[in-house]
This record gives structure tokens, sequence and C-alpha cells, in this order.
């Protein structure tokens, strides 16, 4: 549980523009409907050679991405995965719009791992 729970958020740093097709019907899952999608970040996340990375969490995560972060957003957590100590700014700084952004983004990490960590 804890590889997936990791797995989530460096996955949520993987967030790229743009949605990807769905690959299926949504899943309702701890409240929360869930759509497997594909698209960058899941295919980020299956790249990532976590031991938890499957292709329906990655797409349920993908699914998540879509719903919860705009294509800038989601262009800014693409960024935390190749330069981590960028987050670190990000989350660390005082200028209102990263304050904002890293709400929204925690916001997003937490609907994902409530939503995906089934898989």
């Amino acid at each position: 549980m804890r590889n997936a729970a990791l797995l989530l958020v460096m996955v949520g740093a993987l967030a790229a523009c743009g949605g990807g097709k769905k690959e299926r019907v949504s899943r309702y899952y701890g409240g929360a409907s869930s759509t497997f999608a594909t698209g960058p970040v899941s295919k980020a996340c299956l790249q990532a050679n976590r031991k938890a990375a499957n292709r329906r969490l990655c797409g349920c995560i993908q699914g998540v991405a879509n719903a919860s972060l705009s294509s800038s957003d989601q262009k800014m957590a693409v960024s935390f995965f190749k330069d981590p100590h960028r987050a670190q700014e990000i989350r660390q700084s005082d200028n209102s719009r990263n304050e904002a952004f890293w709400k929204r983004y925690k916001a997003f990490l937490a609907r994902s791992e409530k939503s995906c960590s089934g898989y």
C-alpha cells in the first residue's frame, strides 16, 4: 500500500497536458467516479518503473488529472518529475500564483489517492 501511495504522488508530478482517449467506462470507487484514460500521465506512470504501476492505476490517475488540473497546471506538474527541486521551490514560494497552484495540486493528489488506490 505504501508503494501505491508513493506511486500516486510520483505520478501526480507527471501530469502532462491534454486528455487522451477514455479507455473504459467509469468505475465507482471510494465515493468517486474514476475514468480509465490514456494519455501522457498514464504513459509516464507506466514508464516510471514502479512496482505498483499498472494500466488500470495509471489510467485512473490520468482520468483524475484530466478532471482536476488545467493544461497549464499539468505542465507545471510535469516539470516536477523532470526537476524535483522545482516542486520544492513552488511549494515554498511566496508567490500567490504558486500558492494557488500548490493547493490545486495537493487536492489532485488527494483525489488520485482516494479514487485510484484500489488498483
